[in-house]
């Protein structure tokens, strides 16, 4: 039987490119229907909503994350992961750039509207980083 802490360490320190497409994906898939659903789109309230730019970006990419985890192979894998890090931190500084500005203040298609869509760009960002360039070495990936 696996342990609570055994588990989080997998998690933790383990974590590979297709985890991060896995897990990434998904969390995408979540948060594009969940922007759909919700009125408004409000994850937190009025602090924190996604606009219909978003939720088909979040859709779109999650869909391209998780085939990308099940048909690349882990060069690839690595390097997508990699992009999404880069992609990832751009738009968390980009939005700090932008912050107070209208809506759909990201090319006309999106709103980063508050320092939460930074900071999350930010670590999804990071954790993309961590994923291509210190986590655990992939098994299975094709």
């Amino acid at each position: 039987m696996i342990s609570v802490c055994t588990l989080w360490e997998e998690v933790t320190y383990k974590m590979n490119p297709k985890q991060f497409l896995v897990v990434g994906g998904a969390v995408l898939l979540l948060l594009g229907v969940l922007g759909l659903i919700l009125p408004g789109g409000q994850i937190l309230g009025s602090d924190w909503y996604l606009t219909m730019g978003e939720n088909v970006a979040h859709l779109v990419l999650g869909v391209v994350a998780l085939a990308a985890a099940y048909t690349l192979d882990a060069k690839l894998q690595k390097m997508l992961v990699t992009v999404v890090g880069v992609v990832a931190v751009f738009f968390g500084v980009y939005g700090f750039m932008v912050a107070g500005q209208p809506a759909l203040n990201t090319f006309g298609v999106a709103n980063l509207e508050t320092p939460y869509d930074n900071i999350l760009h930010l670590a999804v960002g990071a954790w993309a980083f961590y994923a291509a360039y210190a986590g655990g070495k992939t098994i299975g990936a094709k």
